[in-house]
């Protein structure tokens, strides 16, 4: 079965709306985006106050962080086709709802357990919501031109979003209580469930089948092992458990795909992801082109933040503001391209991104870090215009090449691709970023008297160099700050060259198989 071209008609079925009503209807469709991108970023700046309000362990704490992401990533796929099944905007509403619902409650969580299990609870809803919303807009937006504003709209709210996060979440915190960074889902939210009925149309696969719920365990069985394997990858390294993990999400991957091609072969079951989307190569490449984007982007937030905060001297939220810039140029990247490709084929503006993601890697590998913040925030700055361009006009690619009717699941599996490159980048650069610094440390000699502990930490990270430092006289202590920084800088080096090999190839990569993805009429 092959798929849809480009510019298929998506609605010829349904009554001409007004435009008004349609930008209407992505207003709203951004309360659910700007919530889920704020929820991503707040809550890390509440930790500190969790942990003291709730007594809360580091492997809870832990856990309160990834319980959201790992039901999320689980679910993305079943959700999407849920959604092309029983309708999008039905799913839009019950994932609001129940977001809010859970939200509110989670609030006032009196333990740590509470928390775990309502944040695991948020990654349920959730998981209803950004696959929801991009496939509405594929729907509410058949006309490509109007389509690919709406999706750097779309795009613009989740950067935007995700650039507030820190900033609302430490004034959260700061001036009411932790609670406060999931409560304030439930007015975010109102504004979707009021008028939402009346200006979102409703949309769903004409011949949905009968959905298989062995394929929906399976997703689970390969989701959710695979992300907590690449999770304690990027914070312990290499070790028996995540290997675990991985070999285990691996295996479940494997059954998942063979089941959706014994369906595919079968009347009696429709897969719950078909997986000739993927026999389409713009629709395959678009999705690496995707991973790879936020691969670079968190990636390379991993080692700025670490660098301002802990080599810099600044707080999380003056770190927050020092980022603001880039990834305000994330939004304004995504914009601006979407007239460009009406002159230029959308590969090439992809493959541009990419080359400008690239640019940013370079002008860390290559240059000095010594003279403040000033040379790494420009580099983000650089890395944020390639990151906008290339995920609007991929994002685009992804929903113009799948069939209409499979745009939730489509959708899905560009979610699960933001996810999977989210982990990879930090997982990946972290990893090596960490084996480098272990690596190249040299502590100055007269640590004998320094806790034994304290001086392993420092051997381990560069927070633990930090704090050890703090402990120290200060002759002392600014030899263990240059060296860690030494160390650190010698990683960030390596992690930068490797990152800029991989974004310089999967440019050309986007630049050859997309080339013929014709300009925007």
């Amino acid at each position: 079965m092959s798929s849809a071209p480009l510019t298929s008609p998506l609605r010829s079925a349904s009554p001409p709306r007004a435009p008004w009503r349609d930008w209407l209807a992505l207003s709203l469709l951004m309360f659910p985006v700007l919530l889920v991108a704020v929820d991503n970023t707040a809550l890390t700046f509440a930790l500190p106050a969790i942990a003291r309000s709730l007594d809360a362990t580091g492997v809870q704490l832990l856990w309160i962080v990834d319980a959201y992401p790992l039901v999320l990533a689980g679910l993305l796929v079943a959700m999407g086709s849920l959604g092309d099944r029983i309708g999008r905007r039905r799913l839009l509403f019950i994932g609001s709802t129940g977001f809010a619902a859970v939200s509110a409650v989670t609030a006032f969580a009196p333990a740590a357990e509470w928390l775990i299990a309502g944040r695991a609870g948020l990654g349920f809803f959730g998981a209803m919501l950004m696959p929801s919303t991009l496939s509405l807009i594929r729907n509410i937006f058949p006309q490509p031109n109007r389509r690919r504003l709406a999706v750097a709209i779309w795009a613009a709210g989740f950067s935007g979003g995700a650039a507030l996060g820190p900033i609302f979440g430490g004034w959260l915190v700061e001036h009411l209580w932790w609670g406060a960074v999931l409560l304030v889902a439930v007015p975010i939210i109102l504004p979707l469930l009021v008028l939402g009925p009346a200006l979102i149309p409703e949309s769903r696969d004409p011949n949905p089948g009968k959905v298989d719920a062995p394929s929906i365990v399976l997703s689970l069985l390969a989701m959710v092992p695979a992300v907590y394997g690449i999770k304690l990858l990027a914070t312990h390294g290499v070790a028996p458990e995540p290997l675990l993990a991985l070999a285990a999400g691996l295996t479940a991957g494997y059954a998942f795909v063979r089941r959706q091609r014994a369906l595919a072969a079968s009347s009696s079951f429709t897969p719950l992801l078909d997986l000739s989307l993927f026999a389409n190569p713009v629709f395959s490449t678009a999705i690496t082109a995707n991973v790879l984007a936020l691969f670079s982007y968190n990636g390379f937030i991993l080692f700025l933040a670490q660098h301002l905060q802990l080599l810099e001297g600044q707080s999380p939220s003056e770190s927050g503001l020092a980022m603001v810039p880039a990834l305000v140029a994330t939004v304004v990247a995504g914009l601006l391209v979407v007239p460009l490709v009406r002159r230029v084929r959308p590969g090439f503006v992809v493959a541009g991104g990419l080359l400008l993601s690239a640019a940013g890697y370079a002008v860390v590998a290559l240059g000095d870090h010594s003279g403040g913040p000033g040379l790494l925030l420009a580099a983000l700055l650089v890395l944020c215009l390639g990151v906008g361009a290339a995920e609007t006009i991929s994002n685009d690619l992804i929903l113009g090449a799948a069939p209409a009717a499979k745009s939730g699941a489509a959708s899905a599996i560009s979610e699960t691709g933001y996810e999977v490159g989210s982990l990879l980048g930090t997982a990946i650069l972290g990893s090596i970023l960490t084996a480098s610094y272990q690596r190249n440390l040299q502590l100055p000699a007269g640590l004998a008297g320094a806790p034994s502990n304290a001086t392993a930490q420092a051997g381990e990270t560069l927070a633990g160099a930090s704090e050890l430092a703090q402990a120290l006289p200060a002759p002392l202590a600014e030899a263990v700050k240059t060296a860690a920084r030494a160390a650190f800088d010698s990683g960030v080096h390596i992690t930068a060259a490797i990152a800029l090999a991989l974004m310089a190839g999967a440019a050309v990569l986007a630049g050859v198989v997309l080339r013929k993805v014709p300009t925007a009429s």
